[in-house]
């Protein structure tokens, strides 16, 4: 088919309704359009540029919408002086809109250098209806603004906006589309995030995410077996099974498949070497995962298990549906499983309405569970969520002592479980060379605590054997072994 002198009407009616070849064919119309803005803007290449804020969910999307922009003819460039510029945004904290908003400033002046260029807006935050309000009043100078739900619409999207040369605006409320076979461009060779569900059904009270990522839905097992099949044959030793909640994949299936059975399934891929999965909430993982883990040879033994409080009041006010002690009994079923697992966690301080005792259980917890390793965070009030409307906020200087406190001992007992594989030989993942020291690679362990040694760049991408010579407190120097 001739693109040259399609209208973007005339392509609406040509292209197919059916999702991908829909897509597929807005990035072969987009790229005529592109020859023609590089004959009229005198360049022979546009290049592009995406920030990412967030989460790996975030992060994964990031790199189908690069692929979808190489699809179209960009190429890739580290600068935001380039001359497509798109966000991926975060709204988890009232802080990263404002981080977007004031980059949105200094991308303002860069336009005005380059006139062509086109600046783009999506993800978590787009989601809100204020702060597209807010865009479309005071940045009018966005080109293009979609959600969560509509990624895969990219090169769509953008045809309507080289035609047109108006803000093209495109946020759903809400989906139960999943776009397969979308093209793809990973950051790392050997390793890749796969998204196994969408979304959040759990609401909890002081968070944002169920609002701006919808529902739960879960793509099909077939479906993923494929993708992580193909992704193997090309190399990938890693993989990262995603979703906000893991546990609770398969759920609105019409033939319901647990996340256990799913692993059972990515565990008999050949060529695969490592699996990882997060999110994991509590209330949902189940004995059947536990079992599926502790007779598995690939899924790696590392469980992210947020805990977010200690108190059953606090965990009942967050509406995290599970108590203290069914934490602490959970915690006892993995390690009875799997006593080399390491465990990892979220926690929040100065939620609203927590007393010096409902913090001092929290602590309490940590030194029972011993986690290898502690995300914590200082409650931030969140507009339009339960919490925020809460009473009892608690004062600035009170959960900064909480905080500090809480910190303190998260590093002492991190740095003590880090240590308990020194001099032993260990399995490392070799990711990168160490852009602090000369001479060293850094890898990851199973367990996922991150490997410096000496040794040449040829190695990354690859497992080896390295002797872990001395724990640092949060990392291991270690010695390449054969």
């Amino acid at each position: 088919m001739d693109y040259t002198n399609m209208t973007y009407d005339e392509a609406c009616h040509y292209a197919p309704m059916e999702e991908p070849a829909r897509q597929y064919f807005f990035m072969e119309y987009c790229k005529a359009l592109l020859d023609k803005l590089k004959k009229a803007v005198g360049k022979d290449t546009l290049t592009f540029h995406i920030a990412t804020f967030g989460c790996q969910m975030n992060s994964r999307d990031s790199e189908k919408l690069q692929g979808i922009l190489e699809s179209i003819g960009y190429v890739e460039t580290d600068s935001e002086e380039a001359d497509f510029v798109l966000y991926n945004t975060c709204t988890v904290r009232e802080n990263a809109n404002q981080r977007v908003y004031g980059r949105l400033g200094q991308l303002n002046n860069l336009k005005r250098k380059n006139p062509h260029m086109m600046i783009s807006l999506c993800g978590c935050m787009m989601q809100e209806e204020e702060v597209v309000a807010k865009i479309r009043k005071s940045y009018r100078f966005v080109d293009i603004i979609f959600g969560t739900h509509n990624i895969f619409k990219l090169a769509e999207l953008m045809a309507e906006r080289l035609e047109r040369d108006k803000m093209v605006v495109d946020i759903w409320e809400g989906t139960d589309t999943i776009v397969e076979d979308l093209p793809t461009d990973r950051k790392y060779p050997f390793k890749s995030g796969v998204n196994i569900m969408f979304g959040c059904n759990n609401f909890c009270s002081y968070c944002i995410v169920p609002y701006v990522r919808g529902r739960e839905r879960s793509r099909s097992p077939k479906d993923i077996v494929a993708e992580i099949k193909k992704l193997a044959d090309d190399g990938v030793v890693e993989i990262m099974l995603l979703g906000q909640n893991v546990n609770s994949y398969g759920k609105n299936l019409e033939e319901p498949v647990s996340f256990a059975q799913l692993l059972t399934q990515v565990d008999q891929i050949e060529g695969l070497e490592r699996v990882r999965f997060m999110t994991s909430h509590p209330k949902d993982l189940s004995d059947e995962l536990i079992e599926a883990m502790k007779h598995s040879s690939k899924v790696c033994r590392h469980i992210h298990l947020p805990l977010q409080s200690g108190s059953s009041n606090v965990l009942k006010a967050m509406n995290r549906s599970y108590t203290k002690e069914q934490y602490l009994e959970l915690v006892d079923k993995i390690r009875a499983a799997m006593p080399d697992i390491s465990l990892t966690t979220d926690i929040i301080v100065g939620f609203p309405g927590e007393t010096e005792e409902d913090f001092l259980e929290t602590l309490e917890v940590v030194k029972k569970v011993r986690f290898d390793s502690a995300f914590t965070f200082i409650y931030s009030k969140r507009t339009g969520t339960p919490a925020a409307k809460m009473e009892c906020q608690i004062s600035d200087e009170a959960v900064k002592n909480r905080f500090d406190r809480l910190l303190t001992e998260v590093q002492k007992i991190s740095s003590e479980m880090c240590g308990r594989d020194e001099h032993t030989v260990q399995k490392v993942l070799v990711e990168e060379i160490n852009d602090h020291a000369e001479g060293l690679l850094t890898g990851r362990l199973g367990n996922n605590t991150t490997v410096h040694f000496k040794g040449d760049s040829s190695l990354i991408g690859k497992i080896v054997n390295v002797y872990l010579d001395e724990s640092k407190g949060f990392y291991y120097m270690g010695t390449l072994r054969p």
